[in-house]
């Protein structure tokens, strides 16, 4: 019931719905009522006139009812369809406004399935309700009525077969009602194995391991299978025994008739016209019993959707407005852990304060925190303890929107979407122009490739970048920071694929043309951060010190044994 919301702009094309239908279902009541007519007074009674007005009466109505009919489907799925548009809309955002911690607890497979699946069930409840709950409602309590005016004697017929039809459905949907549940959760997992191995593809086939991800994806599918096979067995039965109900009240109609018939009380049309609407009524219940089908796999899909609609975005904008001050960074005692983690936080009680245009580095061994360091500033994620200050404001009291505006973020696994190299490096600037896109391209050396395309910058780029090297892909994304001309720019280790000569024109270039641009570097190599203003140190989720390179060499010793480490592995003349 929370989601009827969403059917209240197409309100005139749901109420138009059952209006429509309301023709055709009369219509079709009166169908036998006529051909009773004409095979008790036309036919037996020889009347030729008789017969050919009463055809064309039934010709009329039944243009009539095929109209009415027509009318009925176009405005349901004018309903339906808008209805399925705007939740669908509304899904997506809400998804888009939640954070890395919530979209990780949905799982990426199950979204696809709430966006899809789920609210596909949920838009073919609503024609289902529209138009075949109506029409059967109508033609179950017109059919008996229409019935009873032909002798009331049938009503013993119907009296015993609807109750049995009645109890036949309750039972079989009691047990298929927790089913539909079941296949869901088991769509969601399908769903995420093929997901992860589509983008992991290139992992899968290098340690060849497509048997095994078969095997999985196998056993995801078979269990998919197995729910939706439970879920047939129980309608293969209720179907059958609908229809033995039914067959069974024709022939007690029939015999009933029949007698009627001999004692002159009835004619054989009228006899005719009551099993017609016996049919119609019983064969309602069946088409009900659907209904309570859908319905039940709807309200599955419902709630699932009203899980993700329900859920409260953790990371909410702020009202604050970000005064004259610009592009300085502090982080103020700050102590982080993941979500649902334990044991010691990954940022411990850190503090460090990052000038307006000054270059920085973060250094450190892998898991000293320096990337759940940098997902702070954005707000990707939230301290537990501490602030966390952008150009003197807390980001928690700051808008999202202006936040992120001011700092442009390039990670280690470049994100590239399909399109054409202009239009993936407009991402940091819709309106930017074609000299804009390739100045920002030029700065990011990656103007050297995207000219040797075969279309230039016009050139597609298959998903996820597929079509590129991974230093290509950095510097595409690389250029796209820096379209976005922010006011902090982070590089979250993104030249780790770029040869060392690259990375120093590429820095050159940030150099001179941002040079106001607060730039925060986290890199494994010390050739690539050396020449930064100052380097921090993270040991362990703590600041272990900070300073240039040469302060550090002389105090540091977690710097120095990095420094050693590099020395080691042949990069001493890097270094």
């Amino acid at each position: 019931m929370k989601l009827i919301k969403y059917l209240k702009p197409y309100l005139i094309f749901a109420l138009l719905t059952p209006l429509s239908m309301v023709g055709e279902v009369m219509v079709d009541l009166f169908q036998p009522k006529l051909m009773s007519e004409i095979v008790d007074n036309g036919v037996l009674g020889q009347d030729m006139e008789l017969i050919i007005r009463t055809g064309v009466i039934m010709l009329i109505l039944i243009i009539i009812g095929g109209a009415c009919g027509v009318a009925s489907s176009a405005f349901s799925g004018c309903a339906s369809q808008g209805f399925a548009k705007d939740l669908r809309e509304d899904v997506f955002r809400r998804v888009m406004s939640l954070s890395l911690q919530q979209t990780d607890k949905f799982t990426t497979g199950s979204l696809v399935t709430r966006l899809t699946t789920d609210i596909t069930a949920v838009q073919q409840l609503v024609d289902f309700a529209l138009r075949m709950f109506v029409r059967q409602s109508i033609m179950f309590i017109g059919g008996i009525i229409m019935m009873l005016t032909l002798n009331v004697n049938f009503g013993l017929v119907i009296t015993v077969a609807l109750p049995v039809e009645a109890v036949i459905v309750i039972l079989i949907m009691r047990k298929a009602t927790p089913l539909y549940s079941v296949t869901a959760k088991r769509m969601d997992t399908v769903n995420s194995v093929m997901q992860e191995n589509v983008t992991g593809a290139r992992v899968v086939k290098a340690y060849v391991r497509e048997k095994y991800e078969s095997d999985r994806f196998n056993d995801a599918n078979t269990s998919l299978m197995e729910a939706n096979l439970s879920v047939m067995k129980l309608n293969a039965v209720l179907q059958p025994l609908l229809m033995i109900v039914m067959n069974l009240s024709v022939i007690a109609v029939i015999w009933l008739g029949g007698w009627q018939v001999e004692a002159q009380e009835m004619q054989v049309g009228e006899v005719m016209a009551a099993i017609t609407y016996l049919t119609q009524i019983l064969h309602g219940i069946m088409m009900l019993s659907m209904m309570f089908q859908t319905v039940s796999r709807a309200s599955a899909s419902a709630r699932r959707i009203n899980e993700v609609l329900e859920t409260e975005p953790i990371i909410k904008s702020g009202s604050s407005q970000f005064g004259s001050e610009t592009g300085t960074v502090s982080f103020r005692n700050v102590t982080f852990s993941y979500p649902g983690s334990s044991g010691t936080p990954v940022i411990a009680d850190l503090s460090l304060d990052i000038k307006k245009g000054e270059s920085i580095a973060v250094l450190g061994a892998t898991g000293s925190g320096k990337t759940s360091l940098i997902s702070l500033i954005p707000r990707f994620y939230d301290p537990v303890e501490g602030q966390v200050l952008v150009d003197g404001v807390d980001v928690r009291d700051c808008s999202l929107e202006e936040l992120r505006n001011k700092v442009a973020v390039v990670l280690q696994k470049s994100e590239l979407f399909s399109g054409s190299a202009a239009d993936n490096i407009r991402w940091g600037d819709k309106t930017a122009s074609d000299e804009e896109v390739k100045t920002a391209a030029e700065i990011a050396c990656a103007d050297e490739f995207i000219s040797e395309m075969p279309d230039g910058y016009n050139g597609m780029i298959a998903e996820k970048g597929a079509s590129l090297s991974g230093g290509q892909k950095q510097r595409l994304s690389i250029a796209r920071a820096l379209l976005k001309k922010p006011e902090i720019l982070i590089l979250d280790d993104s030249t780790s694929a770029l040869d060392l000569g690259t990375e120093a024109r590429l820095r050159n270039g940030i150099n001179e043309h941002f040079s106001e641009t607060t730039l925060i570097i986290i890199a494994q190599r010390i050739a690539s951060v050396k020449s930064c203003d100052r380097i921090a140190v993270l040991d362990h989720g703590r600041l272990a010190a900070v300073g240039t390179h040469e302060q550090l060499l002389k105090t540091c010793g977690v710097y120095q044994e990095i420094y050693r480490s590099q020395v080691k592995n042949g990069e001493g003349d890097e270094v």
